[in-house]
């Protein structure tokens, strides 16, 4: 292995799409950005019509907008053709009832059908609600409940997993594969689309406040949020795109997530299509030997992931890697968890190309903190504010603290990509904004004198496990569904290669006994109910939980404590 010198950290030399930070931050306005949209001066506004439509008319149609592997399949779509289907998709749901303003839930692998279903039901006005494929029926059933979600698009794998009984809002599902017989609700997408005739003037035009997308994410307490966010989320989204992603003409770029996490909605599809790039989407599962064939075979130059893979590859060693062409690459990023120095050491290492870490939240709609290609990075930092963003670090009374003190990371708002509300909950979206005009993250963090930030933890539970958001009390409540669990107390526990896992405590009901026996079939039993990602990886058995005298609330603070000094010894 030949090892680069560390100076790499410098500045990437070459024509960036930002070249001077401190002086565009001085300088910088949202209006300045607004005015490279259509919107611009007649405030009519489409996120579908800036990604897909917009290039075609501008002469770009037969330029390839997506291209998609999974094992020896694969297929590439012009933005020709990407218009055409998503247009006669559009047609198809706008004539089975599909109007502004409703949800419209896709619950699909990562495959084309995702991608254009999401793109179709924007055209039409309607809030797309991207599911993660790997959701349980018990995920599923809560995001769709909680909006009275009335159509659905999935595939016969999938369907399996919607409790369709449980769901009395639900009034149709557009199933995109083969199914042998139809239930009440069911409908095949193929067999509507032979049967109709593409409308080319679907689209539907809205105002710049109106809902686009909604996504769920988990707080320490209570079941999933939906977060909404609007049209104008665009202007943030493609000018990260520009500067962070550093996208150009000729890119092909690869975001690694799925729609159904917010990094694989805004930064898998709309911030490179709002830059006309093409982008990859991988359909099997993790593989380095696979992830790698992937680089290769498409020639990927701007690649998104998670320090979780990277990690996941670094740990299969530069021999496989050695096996494969990956000089296309000129561009890599971080996003979902901070970013070890040690993954961006090996980065330089064995890539020969720096990790920029990048900072956001699905609240926020779009990058906030980021390491730009022009500007050194401080391993371990997630960089300096993006443009347009002011940040602060605040104490608990919500005072600006000094330079190199810890305390509350927050943010001035408002801002483009910022949330439009919190589904069905004032109160929730007015706790992010307990200091006049401050959004307040939940992250702890630093500021140094050059402006680096350097995350700190989380000031409340919630569990970051390989790039994914893990609400404790959501599995606490799938734990004790369990007939043998009376009480359960979950926290994250540091780990090398997740950042964290999910480690529970819990108190068995009488008549139980230990055994591996239990502990695995109550792991498979969070596993198949919520999601893979949630079950428990550690179980520990205990006599008593720690609560607060007047409530009973578990202090999972406590238990974290307790697990931290074990590691300790």
């Amino acid at each position: 292995m030949t090892v680069i010198d560390r100076k790499q950290l410098e500045p990437l030399k070459g024509n960036n799409n930002l070249i001077n930070y401190q002086e565009t931050y001085e300088q910088f306005s949202w209006e300045s950005i607004e005015q490279r949209f259509s919107w611009h001066k007649t405030g009519l506004v489409n996120m579908a019509y800036e990604c897909v439509d917009k290039h075609v008319e501008d002469g770009y149609g037969e330029k390839t907008g997506l291209h998609y592997v999974d094992g020896i399949a694969e297929q590439k779509y012009s933005f020709k053709e990407i218009k055409d289907k998503t247009d006669h998709i559009a047609t198809v749901l706008k004539a089975n009832g599909v109007k502004k303003g409703d949800f419209v839930f896709i619950f699909l692998p990562k495959h084309p059908d995702c991608y254009f279903t999401m793109i179709a039901a924007i055209k039409l006005g309607a809030i797309a609600g991207p599911l993660f494929e790997a959701f349980m029926e018990e995920a599923v059933k809560d995001r769709i409940s909680d909006c009275e979600g009335k159509y659905l698009i999935t595939d016969s794998a999938l369907l399996k997993r919607v409790p369709k009984q449980e769901l009395p809002s639900l009034e149709k599902i557009f199933i995109t594969d083969g199914k042998e017989r139809l239930e009440d609700k069911e409908i095949l997408l193929q067999n509507e689309l032979e049967k109709t005739a593409i409308d080319a003037n679907i689209l539907e035009w809205v105002d710049a406040e109106h809902g686009l997308n909604i996504h769920y994410t988990s707080g320490s307490t209570g079941k999933p949020k939906g977060i909404i966010h609007a049209h104008r989320a665009m202007v943030h989204q493609y000018q990260t795109g520009k500067w962070v992603l550093d996208l150009k003409e000729d890119d092909v770029y690869w975001c690694t997530a799925h729609p159904g996490w917010v990094t694989g909605t805004v930064y898998g599809i709309f911030t490179p299509w709002l830059n006309r790039a093409t982008i990859v989407v991988n359909g099997g599962r993790f593989a380095a030997s696979a992830w790698y064939e992937t680089l290769e075979k498409t020639k990927v130059s701007v690649w998104y992931s998670a320090p979780t893979a990277f990690r996941m590859l670094m740990a299969e060693g530069d021999e496989l890697q050695q096996q494969y062409d990956l000089s296309a690459i000129r561009h890599i990023l971080s996003v979902g968890e901070p970013l070890n120095p040690e993954v961006i050491y090996w980065g330089l290492d064995s890539l020969g190309k720096r990790i920029h870490d990048t900072w956001w939240m699905t609240e926020t709609g779009a990058q906030l903190i980021v390491n730009l290609p022009s500007e050194v990075i401080k391993p371990g930092s997630m960089g300096r504010p993006f443009p347009g963003i002011d940040i602060a670090i605040l104490d608990n009374e919500g005072v600006e603290q000094p330079r190199g003190t810890i305390g509350h990371l927050a943010i001035k708002a408002p801002w483009p990509g910022l949330m439009k509300e919190v589904w069905k909950n004032k109160e929730k979206h007015q706790s992010y904004f307990p200091f006049d005009g401050w959004y307040v993250s939940g992250d702890l963090a630093i500021q140094d004198t050059d402006g680096y930030i350097f995350f700190q933890g989380r000031s409340d539970d919630m569990i970051n496990s390989s790039g994914e958001r893990i609400g404790p009390f959501e599995v606490e409540s799938k734990l004790i569904e369990h007939p043998a669990v009376a009480e359960a107390g979950v926290i994250g526990k540091p780990d090398p290669l997740r950042g964290e896992i999910v480690k529970a405590f819990i108190i068995l009901r009488k008549g139980y006994l230990a055994s591996e026996e239990l502990l695995d079939d109550i792991r498979k039993f969070v596993k198949t109910r919520l999601a893979a990602h949630s079950a428990p990886r550690e179980i520990e058995i205990v006599d008593e939980l720690p609560k607060t005298k007047i409530s009973g609330k578990i202090l999972r603070r406590e238990l974290k404590a307790r697990e931290l000094e074990k590691l300790q010894r």
